[in-house]
């Protein structure tokens, strides 16, 4: 069985609506640079608009990384189309 590589186990942990910070990602899946990861995923996940990469600051100032989902709406018709 191939194992997966460290941004695929921390985008799959994100996936489930999970947020994760530096010291988190060191602990779980060994990440050194927690930065440079969040960076290639939001490069991956951001490219076709379904998903965003966010960020907010916990109590102690650290910064928690979140993946969220962008739900994409149809265009809303605002006149009579039937021109006849």
């Amino acid at each position: 069985m191939k194992t997966l590589s460290q941004k695929r186990r921390v985008l799959n942990y994100m996936a489930t609506g999970r947020g994760i910070t530096s010291a988190e990602a060191k602990s779980r899946f060994g990440v050194i640079n927690l930065r440079a990861v969040m960076t290639a995923i939001r490069h991956q996940v951001e490219r076709y608009g379904n998903y965003r990469i966010t960020t907010e600051q916990t109590t102690n100032g650290r910064t928690r990384y979140f993946m969220k989902r962008v739900m994409l709406t149809s265009p809303v018709c605002t006149g009579d189309n039937n021109n006849g």
